[in-house]
């Protein structure tokens, strides 16, 4: 029989052609055997049961197919916290991260009314859940597949009180009567052009869902209608917050008209325009 050490040994050959073979070997060894990072270290020469060494080379071959490593084991961590993604469902990106970190910092922690548009595998809605206790918060996408998504995360994470609403973009608003209530609107919209679609590896094309990542000819259709409609929904002092794509600020910046003030972007980790907070006259 196999060893743990042994497995990981030959996961990291098997996928030498990965930049982070040796992180996501690990990753497989951890799913596979269903043991913990601890255990991991502490027990390398443990000797594997035959049913979960097949298991485990099953899914070191969904990865070498191309397979996402979080589809091919099923969850992504994000904010810290574990998501389930299935399929369909776009996958969690760290630099999403920063929204997560603005609408915390201009929250004043009340009962606020936070809507998050396109809310995928749930991960913006629940993670701001988990941080901002006592706030209503609304979580939209027009899949039904990605509500079913978030709604499991939300009660993987213990935040059962997110109201999920199948529509595109403001049309749940309008039918929960929202106008004008909102106290943070949020969303990491569609943002890739159609021209970059066609640059992005086969490990996104081939897997992940197309409509969750491209607007348009230019990539900027949801955000420039997020920016035009979303005023009537913010309440005085409320806030749009929106992700964007690394070369899209000065596009963005031209959508914002005299019913906005001066809109704020913040630079990711990598020092790139990455997202846009604005607040109605």
């Amino acid at each position: 029989m196999s060893t743990i050490q042994e497995l990981h040994t030959k996961a990291k050959s098997l996928l030498e052609n990965y930049p982070d073979a040796a992180v996501e070997s690990k990753v497989l060894v951890l799913k596979s055997l269903a043991i913990s990072e601890e255990e991991f270290y502490s027990y390398p020469d443990r000797r594997v049961s035959k049913s979960k060494v097949q298991h485990f080379y099953g899914l070191v071959l969904k990865r070498q197919q191309g397979t996402p490593l979080a589809y091919v084991v099923g969850e992504k961590e994000f904010w810290s916290l574990l998501f389930k993604v299935t399929p369909g469902v776009l996958i969690p990106r760290p630099e999403t991260e920063l929204l997560i970190e603005k609408v915390i910092e201009l929250s004043s922690r009340g009962k606020e009314l936070i809507v998050d548009i396109g809310t995928g595998a749930g991960n913006i809605a629940v993670s701001i859940a988990k941080e901002l206790t006592l706030a209503r918060i609304v979580a939209t996408d027009v899949s039904q597949q990605a509500l079913k998504q978030a709604k499991i995360n939300a009660d993987l994470q213990k935040v059962p009180l997110i109201e999920f609403v199948r529509g595109s973009l403001f049309v749940p608003l309008q039918k929960l009567m929202l106008q004008g209530k909102c106290d943070f609107i949020v969303s990491n919209p569609p943002y890739v052009s159609e021209e970059e679609w066609e640059t992005l590896s086969e490990e996104i094309r081939n897997y992940e869902p197309k409509r969750a990542l491209v607007a348009g000819k230019n990539g900027l259709e949801c955000i420039k209608k997020l920016i035009h409609e979303a005023p009537a929904f913010l309440r005085s002092g409320g806030y749009l917050c929106l992700e964007m794509g690394w070369n899209q600020k000065e596009k963005v910046l031209s959508f914002f008209g005299s019913d906005w003030q001066n809109p704020v972007f913040f630079n990711d980790l990598n020092n790139i325009p990455r997202v846009v907070i604005a607040q109605p006259l």
